[in-house]
């Protein structure tokens, strides 16, 4: 695969699940020469967060907002996938960090109404 090709896959787990659901897909994709990135959200997997310190979703994102400021990410652009719940919490991070996204995939995941600026990002 040539350096072109190559893509920086960011995996965002669903409602009740952690990065460790994604284990057969990041192992495929890294197979296939890719870049996988898999965060466990506040309180999810081995997140240390308890879930009872959650007081917000905007809390409930942070993992994800932190690595798409962090400074090695700046000169790429990531494919982001959302599954169930993650496709509100990848839409956040497209409304942030546009010029970081290549694409976002919304697997079986909700996708908010394009007032998503309106409500979910007020918090």
């Amino acid at each position: 695969m040539e350096n072109s090709e190559i893509k920086h896959f960011v995996l965002v787990h669903g409602a009740c699940h952690g990065a460790w659901c994604w284990y057969k897909v990041a192992s495929l994709l890294k197979f296939s020469g890719h870049k996988v990135t898999v965060l466990d959200l506040a309180a999810s997997g081995i997140h240390p967060k308890q879930v009872h310190e959650v007081k917000s979703f905007s809390e409930y994102v942070e993992p994800l907002m932190e690595f798409m400021a962090s400074p090695p990410l700046m000169e790429e652009r990531v494919v982001l996938v959302g599954h169930s719940y993650g496709g509100l919490c990848i839409s956040v991070a497209m409304e942030k960090f546009p010029e970081r996204v290549s694409v976002a995939v919304y697997a079986a995941a909700f996708m908010p109404s394009p007032d998503l600026r309106e409500s979910l990002l007020q918090e």
